[in-house]
């Protein structure tokens, strides 16, 4: 199978280029403010060897931007928007997927439960949180959705159940993790994915948002099955008190990592947090 090489941290090169994120909206207050920023963005990436641009509405729904005082319809063509500004940016490229970002339940929280997968839901209610902008998504023309950075089983369940709905959507979906085995709720990667197992639905099941130390143990729980997707941060640490990142993320460092995440079985591999496009740049040249 050809690898396909993702796109890096969408808010990451938003704030190099001068964005202020520091909001419950985080990235997606910007497609309400500033859309052109978004679209340089993935326009960047596409420059720099992205094969797919992933979408600015991991943080954005409905009762997130009721909760900003937008309307459902406003918020519904915010939306749709983020899935028009990976596309225009594609169209110029001349190449490329678009995926639109399904971001977990706890980024709707902010209070960091999609690291923890911590939710105050069970599955139905995640399936009820989830469906509104599931159903905007699946029809707003993206080549699939990109189920990132899920926390949990339950939430996993959820999303199985969302596909079953909307039979002609593909999806990937990533999961994060807290070691290389296991979802941060504790559920074995291997025992969520098998809820994905067979579906034709689903074009790979991997983990996104996690420390690269872990990926080579995930991809392994994962052989065999579907597809790997992979697509972690940079590995650096954020230090609360001093409110800064510690640690060094060096390109190049992560294309070498990246090359022996594609050995060990993964063919869809970009980058998450603090990752950048020089990262996707040093991906695209390792990569064989």
């Amino acid at each position: 199978m050809t690898t396909l090489v993702l796109d890096g941290g969408l808010a990451t090169r938003l704030e190099e280029l001068g964005a202020d994120l520091s909001d419950a909206l985080w990235s997606a207050r910007l497609l309400l403010e500033e859309p052109a920023l978004i679209r340089r963005v993935h326009a960047d990436y596409f420059a720099a060897g992205a094969d797919v641009a992933t979408t600015a509405s991991y943080q954005a729904t409905l009762p997130g931007f009721a909760r900003r005082g937008l309307d459902a319809v406003e918020a519904e063509r915010l939306i749709r928007l983020s899935v028009e500004l990976a596309a225009q940016a594609r169209d110029e490229a001349g190449h490329g997927l678009v995926a639109a970002s399904v971001g977990p339940y706890g980024a709707y929280l902010a209070n960091g439960a999609e690291y923890t997968g911590d939710y105050d839901l069970d599955e139905d209610g995640l399936y009820a949180w989830h469906l509104p902008r599931w159903e905007i998504l699946a029809a707003a023309g993206a080549d699939l959705l990109a189920c990132e950075t899920i926390p949990s089983i339950a939430e996993a369940r959820a999303l199985a159940a969302l596909l079953a709905r909307t039979p002609g959507v593909k999806a990937w979906v990533s999961f994060s993790c807290r070691d290389g085995e296991r979802l941060n709720d504790g559920t074995p990667i291997r025992e969520a994915a098998a809820l994905f197992a067979g579906n034709p639905q689903v074009v790979a099941v991997g983990a996104n948002c996690t420390a690269p130390r872990h990926i080579p143990g995930l991809i392994g729980c994962l052989s065999g099955g579907l597809p790997v997707v992979v697509y972690p941060n940079s590995g650096e640490s954020w230090d609360a008190a001093a409110r800064r990142w510690t640690g060094l993320a060096d390109p190049v460092e992560y294309g070498r990592a990246a090359q022996e995440w594609q050995r060990a079985g993964a063919s869809l591999i970009g980058g998450c947090c603090r990752t950048t496009p020089e990262h996707i740049r040093q991906i695209r040249t390792h990569l064989t």
